[in-house]
C-alpha cells in the first residue's frame, strides 16, 4: 500500500479535542514507512494520545494492513508564530497628497499617463513619488528605464523599509522590481492585496508633495482593499474618447462615489484625444471619436483636467524608458499643462 493510500486511511482518525479535525490535517503524521506509522506529539502530554494511537492502529487494520505498528515521537514545541506584519501609514506621514490614477478598463494608457504626470509634476518643482499598484501587469520599470534594478531595504526604528528607486526627479516603486521580466504573478486576491500594501506602506517615501498610485484597471477586490487601507485623498480617471472606454469610466466613478468608499474624483483625463502626425503638428485626426471625454466629464459632474494627443513619440519614449513629459514636443506640453492644473486644484 502506498503512502498516499495510508494517509487516506488516516483521515478517518479525528482528534476530538482539536475541532474534530483529522490527524493528517493537523500535521500529526510524522512519517509513514511501510506498515509503520509515526505520530508526532508536542512535549506537553496530549491527554488523548493513547486514544489516537489506538484509533490509528484500528484505521490501518480496517484498511487491510496486517499487524501495523504505530510509533510516537515527541517534538519540541515550535515558537509561537509571530503575527503577520501589520501595515500602518507611518511612512506616508510626510506625504501631502496621495492621488490614485485609475481607469475603468485596460488599454487606455493609464500607466503612461501616470508616469508622465509624475515626471511633469517633478519638472514643475514638486517632490513626487509613484507607486505602481498594477500588481498583475506592472509597467513602470519599462517606462522609466529601471528594469533590472532592485530596490534596497533599510531598517529604520526597528522596521524594514524598501528604499524606492529615484530617476527623473521621481521616486519609483513597483512589484515589477521583484519579478523577472515575463514572469507571471499568479496571485489570488488576498496575496495581491498584501503585495500592494507593501509596495505603498512599507516604503521609505520621505517628504513628498505628491504620491501617485497607478491603480490596476477595473473595480475589483484589489481596488477595494486599496481604497479602504490606503489614505488616498482622491483620484483622477483616465479614458479614451470611444464609447466602450467611456462606459467603463462610469463604473470607475461609481466605485469612488460608493457610500463605503466616498473618495473625490479630481477630474477626467482624455488620453489619445486626437492623432497628430509628427510632420504636421498642427493637424488633428479624431480617430477614436471627438469630445467623448468632455461629454463624459460633464455627465459625471467632474472637470476635464486634460486632453493628451495620440503621438507616436509617447509610445516610443515609453518603450525606451524616457517619458515624453521630459521633452519639448506638444505631448510634453500637454502633460505639463495637466500637472499644472492638478497641482492648482489640490493646492
Amino acid at each position: 500500500m502506498t503512502e498516499k493510500e495510508i494517509l487516506a486511511l488516516l483521515r478517518d482518525v479525528r482528534h476530538p479535542g482539536r475541532g474534530d479535525k483529522d490527524i493528517v490535517e493537523l500535521g500529526m503524521v510524522h512519517s509513514v514507512d511501510g506498515s509503520t506509522v509515526t505520530l508526532a506529539f508536542p512535549k506537553r502530554r496530549d491527554p488523548l494520545a493513547e486514544y489516537l494511537i489506538g484509533a490509528t492502529r484500528a484505521a490501518l487494520i480496517r484498511g487491510g494492513i496486517k499487524d501495523p505498528e504505530v510509533r510516537t515521537v515527541v517534538l519540541e514545541e515550535a515558537a509561537p508564530k509571530k503575527k503577520a506584519a501589520e501595515f500602518d501609514t507611518e511612512c506616508l506621514r510626510n506625504v501631502r497628497h496621495i492621488v490614485g490614477v485609475a481607469s475603468g478598463k485596460g488599454g487606455v494608457g493609464k500607466s503612461t499617463v501616470a508616469v508622465n504626470l509624475a515626471c511633469a509634476l517633478a519638472r514643475l518643482g514638486y517632490k513626487v513619488g509613484l507607486a505602481d499598484a498594477d500588481v498583475y501587469g506592472p509597467s513602470v520599470p519599462l517606462m522609466t528605464g529601471t528594469e533590472g534594478a532592485q530596490p534596497m531595504a533599510e531598517e529604520i526604528d526597528g522596521r524594514e523599509l524598501i528604499v524606492p528607486l529615484e530617476k527623473y526627479g521621481v521616486k519609483w516603486m513597483s512589484i515589477g522590481y521583484f519579478a523577472e521580466r515575463g514572469q507571471a504573478l499568479i496571485w489570488r486576491g488576498p496575496m495581491a492585496s498584501n503585495a500592494l500594501k507593501q509596495m505603498i506602506l512599507q516604503v521609505k517615501w520621505g517628504p513628498l508633495d505628491f504620491l501617485l498610485v497607478d491603480m490596476p484597471p477595473g473595480t475589483g477586490d484589489i481596488h477595494i482593499s486599496l481604497l479602504q487601507e490606503i489614505p488616498l485623498e482622491g483620484a483622477v480617471l483616465v479614458t479614451t474618447p470611444q464609447e466602450v472606454a467611456l462606459a467603463d469610466v462610469e463604473k470607475g466613478a461609481a466605485m469612488f462615489r460608493n457610500k463605503n468608499i466616498e473618495r473625490p474624483i479630481f477630474g477626467l483625463i482624455e488620453n489619445m484625444a486626437w492623432f497628430t502626425p509628427a510632420e504636421h503638428p498642427d493637424e488633428k485626426y479624431y480617430i477614436f471619436g471627438r469630445d467623448g471625454g468632455a461629454r463624459m466629464a460633464e455627465e459625471l459632474g467632474i472637470e476635464l483636467l486634460g486632453r493628451i494627443p495620440l503621438v507616436q513619440g509617447i509610445r516610443e519614449s515609453g518603450d525606451v524608458g524616457e517619458p515624453a513629459a521630459l521633452g519639448t514636443r506638444p505631448d510634453a506640453a500637454a502633460f505639463l499643462d495637466l500637472a499644472t492644473r492638478l497641482a492648482a486644484k489640490l493646492g
